[in-house]
């Protein structure tokens, strides 16, 4: 392997594990069963239907998703369903509640106010977005026509473990950084969306899950590439979609399927790799500092910093000699980032702590 790729814990586009590189190098000089490049074979061929049509079934399995969902593969990031989602489902006169827990909640609700009155039930600006609700602090009106919440923040490293909002409520979450690291009960959300270029794939293609309810809500004239129920029509190919990112993405479902084991077993090694960052933190008597309240401490983006600006550009100058790459925290916060998605190895993560044990024995 690449020791740079190996060794990248950027907070996205995030790694690719080894083995989908080594089909990806091949596909772009030719997939197997057609003899073209992956950059050349038309959206409309026989072949990409296929394609479509697995990672679609891989997804419901991954995830057993209850058969009235649909699959969906878009374009425009979590960024576009910032506006399609209030676009589909907040209708005049009414509102929709939003969590605002960190950077990218942030941008959902500043977004959504362009079509509509979203409320704030929680905000964790005072706090400096370092921890979450409990479900006392939330106060939900059942009267919203949905709730919209971020399960992981990348910037600060915050990550919901449990289920916030109504059940009698269309939950509407943004999984962008934590989509297929952990199992979830799908059966408790009505929306679900995850830009691929953190634990899917690389960037161009979103996946939208979306119930057969909540299509049936959606107003009439909507733009076609904007409505949910016409992109489901055309199985997500209304248009030229991104051919060679979807393509990615289902050989990252194919590993994960195959290598790991499924979602449960992902998630094991997840929390290990993200168990011996915490130790390590935890046990530097302050020289490295968590940002994220430990309750509520991400499994997939580990936020700290040292004593000092300077104490990091160090640390991060080190660790970039050292062949680690990405660790430079999110420029709206600094500090240091590691961000540890499905593909980062929990052979890459032990060598991270032992740079990190190395450099506070150096002081």
């Amino acid at each position: 392997m690449n020791p740079r790729n190996a060794l990248n814990f950027s907070g996205g586009p995030g790694a690719l594990p080894e083995s989908v590189l080594e089909q990806v190098r091949q596909a772009i000089d030719e997939v197997p069963e057609t003899g073209l490049s992956i950059l050349g074979i038309s959206h409309r061929s026989d072949w990409f239907a296929g394609v479509v049509a697995e990672l679609e079934d891989s997804v419901r399995q991954l995830l057993g998703l209850p058969p009235d969902f649909r699959v969906l593969f878009l374009q425009g990031g979590a960024t576009q369903q910032f506006t399609m989602v209030p676009m589909s489902l907040l209708p005049p006169g009414g509102f929709a509640d939003y969590v605002h827990s960190g950077y990218w909640s942030g941008k959902s609700i500043a977004e959504g106010r362009c079509s509509g009155d979203v409320r704030v039930v929680w905000s964790g600006a005072d706090a400096g977005f370092s921890r979450l609700p409990g479900p006392d602090e939330l106060t939900c009106s059942p009267e919203a026509a949905y709730f919209h919440y971020v399960s992981n923040e990348t910037v600060e490293g915050v990550q919901f473990h449990d289920v916030p909002g109504r059940d009698d409520v269309p939950r509407v979450c943004d999984m962008s950084s934590d989509f297929m690291s952990r199992p979830f009960d799908a059966g408790r959300f009505s929306l679900i969306y995850a830009h691929a270029q953190k634990n899917l794939g690389p960037a161009g293609v979103t996946v939208v899950l979306v119930r057969d309810a909540l299509l049936e809500r959606a107003p009439v004239g909507l733009p076609g590439f904007l409505d949910y129920r016409v992109q489901a029509a055309a199985h997500s190919i209304f248009n030229t979609p991104p051919v060679f990112a979807i393509y990615v993405v289902l050989l990252v479902m194919r590993w994960l399927r195959d290598e790991i084991g499924g979602v449960a077993r992902m998630a094991e090694i997840n929390q290990r790799k993200a168990s011996m960052l915490y130790r390590v933190i935890d046990g530097s008597d302050g020289f490295f500092r968590g940002k994220a309240a430990s309750v509520d401490r991400s499994l997939m983006n580990v936020s700290f910093e040292l004593a000092t600006p300077e104490a990091d550009r160090r640390f991060l100058a080190e660790a970039a000699a050292a062949g680690f790459s990405g660790l430079a925290g999110h420029r709206s916060l600094g500090g240091v980032r590691a961000s540890i998605y499905n593909a980062l190895s929990e052979e890459a993560v032990a060598r991270l702590c032992g740079f990190m044990e190395d450099f506070r024995r150096r002081g």
